[in-house]
């Protein structure tokens, strides 16, 4: 069980406040400027492969919450029963897909998730609940703060399924050396954050994308 937590300062609860009123309005502008992409991509997934158009999942939020986190659907359907990792040559990957994965495009149904208040615009990732499990101790800090659709681990793990594409066993390779790596620049980010800092990670995610 992990422990209550601590009642926050007035400068930590205004903090919060600034950085949950800073989500709603880049989660609104953001569906409104991307609302003809939504479109078309819906459309697309629909027409070029079977299944739903949304890929839904439980995730783990803040305080061990589960929610249920959306994508835009890049694999055939029944896929989800398959490895929990995915790598550069996963068969399971549509052609559009991969395009939709390359920039990142899938992603753009989880602005709904920061209107929702699951999520945040900037914060370390949701994980499966099975890894947030084997890392128990460090989720525990971890997820005192919202998941963020991007994070520096999103930025320094971009080619994350060229790497898993490499090793003989992704999901050994992801559990040994790859998450432990992002738990550290999570742990990092919420020892460090700021709003400053949320909207230089939105400007570095953008570049790199």
């Amino acid at each position: 069980m992990s422990s209550k937590p601590l009642p926050m300062s007035a400068d930590a609860t205004a903090a919060e406040h600034a950085k949950r009123g800073f989500d709603l309005i880049v989660a609104a502008l953001g569906l409104v400027l991307t609302s003809p992409v939504l479109i078309v991509t819906a459309l697309l997934v629909r027409l070029t492969s079977k299944g739903p158009v949304f890929f839904r999942q439980e995730r783990i939020g803040r305080g061990f919450r589960p929610f249920t986190i959306y994508k835009f659907r890049t694999m055939r359907a029944g896929a989800d029963l398959g490895p929990s990792v995915t790598s550069h040559n996963d068969p399971r990957i549509t052609p559009l897909g991969r395009r939709l994965r390359r920039f990142k495009i899938d992603e753009l149904p989880q602005l709904l998730n920061v209107l929702k208040g699951e999520m945040s615009m900037v914060g370390p990732r949701p994980e499966v609940r099975r890894y947030v499990e084997l890392f128990r101790n460090d989720y525990e800090e971890i997820l005192s703060v919202r998941p963020g659709i991007t994070d520096d681990a999103s930025i320094e793990f971009r080619h994350e399924e060229r790497i898993l594409g490499a090793a003989t066993d992704p999901q050994a390779l992801y559990v040994r050396d790859v998450l432990p790596q992002k738990i550290e620049l999570a742990k990092r980010y919420v020892r460090t954050m700021g709003l400053g800092r949320d909207v230089v990670i939105l400007l570095r995610t953008l570049l790199h994308l």
